[in-house]
C-alpha cells in the first residue's frame, strides 16, 4: 500500500500543469505588437509562449529571451536577453522592452493578447497569421 502511495504521490508531482501564459496559447503562434499604451506601435516586435515559463521573440532591432512564472492571469518576467545589434529603430525597442518589463497582467481572446499593468499601461498584440 505505501508504494502505490508513493508512486500515486511522485506521478502527481511529476505532472504539472503549465499555468503561465505558455499553458492557455498556440505555443507556436507568434505575436505582434499592434499597439502601445493606446497608439500604434510604428516598429515590428514579436512575442512567442513556445513552451513552459519561455518567452522569446523579435524586438525592433534584436531577438530576445526571457522567462515567465507567474500563473495566468498574472505576468512577470525574468531578465530580458537579447542580441546588441544597432538599428534605426533603437529607440522603439527601449520602449517596448521597458514596457514588458513593467506588465503585470495578460489577457487573451481570440487572436487578441493584451499585456497590462496596474498603472494604465497597456501593449495589445496579434497573432500572427
Amino acid at each position: 500500500m505505501r508504494i502505490l502511495i508513493a508512486l500515486l504521490m511522485f506521478t502527481l508531482t511529476g505532472c504539472k500543469y503549465d499555468e503561465t501564459i505558455s499553458g492557455y496559447v498556440d505555443q507556436r503562434a507568434e505575436w505582434v505588437l499592434v499597439k502601445l499604451d493606446g497608439k500604434p506601435f510604428s516598429a515590428r516586435a514579436t512575442i512567442v509562449f513556445s513552451s513552459k515559463g519561455k518567452i522569446t521573440g523579435q524586438a525592433p532591432c534584436n531577438s530576445y529571451s526571457t522567462t515567465q512564472s507567474a500563473p495566468r492571469p498574472w505576468f512577470e518576467t525574468g531578465p530580458i536577453t537579447a542580441t546588441k545589434m544597432m538599428c534605426p529603430d533603437i529607440a522603439e525597442e527601449q520602449k517596448f522592452f521597458q514596457a514588458l518589463g513593467e506588465m503585470t497582467l495578460v489577457d487573451t481572446l481570440g487572436n487578441v493578447l493584451v499585456l497590462s499593468n496596474e498603472k494604465g499601461r497597456e501593449m495589445e498584440f496579434r497573432a500572427a497569421p
